[in-house]
């Protein structure tokens, strides 16, 4: 029996599928209910493999939906595709050309399926690298007032505790450098000025939702939203609270960074600083719209790029 070979092109609002070496087509809608029924009419194929473009961000329900399914995905690289349709001569571009594409690369290359990768190791790894910091932070505070030959075990004991932390920062980079995806998403979020492999990873192992939700909501997500608190005539300060703390802690740090060398954050810092805005105000705005631009730039697939006014 001939073996199926499945290319879903993927766009925001819809998804195109096709076979290889034959003429069915499919356009099903990029929603829960679209994505179910390309589901059960995948599954009725018996494919060897299904291929569409790793982009970080529409592809993410349909991938899920398709790994709960059994079905061998992989995920690829667009540049790959593209360059793979050109090798080919097929220049004209529609999204059921695409489709076409893309199953005739997963006929012509086979790419190995890829299983959805699971957050739970690289989750793992990122609390270790907490406990790590936690422990250099409390043995550097013992060094003060202690007899010189403490100190000297307790040096020790910091100097194996930072090569243990280079280690497990390098078994992070590994762990996301083995997923298409990831790579993907790491690439696109450390293109931005204050941005590094600490962030980008805490942004990928705690918050996968991040390309895939609108401003206000991501924003919510974290806590770095301004929550009202009143109550009749009562109108209380708005604050910040609730959401996931360990990528605000992250988020923070980043953000300092970002208001020294991220020309957008920069100028935004100042400015609310420069019309009476507290400190933490504005360090807590700052937050949000780098949040916001980090979202932005998962959800288009776009680097990071500034043009100066």
């Amino acid at each position: 029996m001939e073996k199926v070979y499945v290319g879903i092109d993927i766009s925001k609002d819809s998804l195109d599928v096709a076979i290889h070496d034959s003429d069915r087509r499919w356009h099903f809608t990029n929603d829960r209910l679209g994505i179910a029924k390309l589901c059960k009419m995948v599954t009725k194929l018996e494919p060897a493999l299904v291929v569409f473009e790793a982009t970080g961000g529409y592809e993410m329900l349909l991938y899920l939906s398709l790994d709960e399914a059994g079905l061998p995905t992989a995920p690829v690289n667009p540049r790959q595709l593209r360059d793979f349709a050109k090798s080919t001569g097929k220049l004209a571009k529609t999204d059921s050309l695409d489709a076409r594409a893309i199953a005739h690369f997963g006929y012509a290359i086979k790419p190995a399926p890829h299983p959805l990768p699971d957050t739970q190791e690289l989750k793992i790894a990122q609390a270790r690298r907490v406990q790590l910091l936690e422990m250099i932070t409390a043995e550097t505070n013992r060094l003060r007032g202690v007899p010189r030959a403490l100190q000297k075990r307790i040096e020790a004991h910091i100097m194996w505790l930072k090569e243990e932390l280079t280690e497990t920062d390098g078994e992070i980079k590994e762990i996301i450098k083995r997923d298409a995806v990831w790579q993907e998403k790491d690439s696109l979020l450390q293109s931005t000025p204050g941005v590094g492999p600490t962030l980008s990873a805490t942004l990928i192992g705690y918050l996968p939702e991040l390309g895939n939700l609108n401003r206000r909501q991501i924003a919510a997500l974290v806590g770095v939203a301004p929550l009202n608190r009143d109550s009749g005539v009562f109108h209380g300060r708005r604050t910040v609270w609730g959401g996931r703390a360990n990528v605000r802690s992250v988020l923070y740090m980043a953000t300092l960074v970002a208001t020294r060398f991220n020309p957008v954050i920069r100028d935004f810092y100042l400015r609310l600083c420069s019309v009476g805005k507290r400190k933490k105000v504005a360090l807590t705005a700052c937050m949000r719209k780098l949040l916001t631009i980090l979202n932005s730039i998962l959800k288009h697939h776009i680097p990071w790029s500034y043009s100066p006014c």
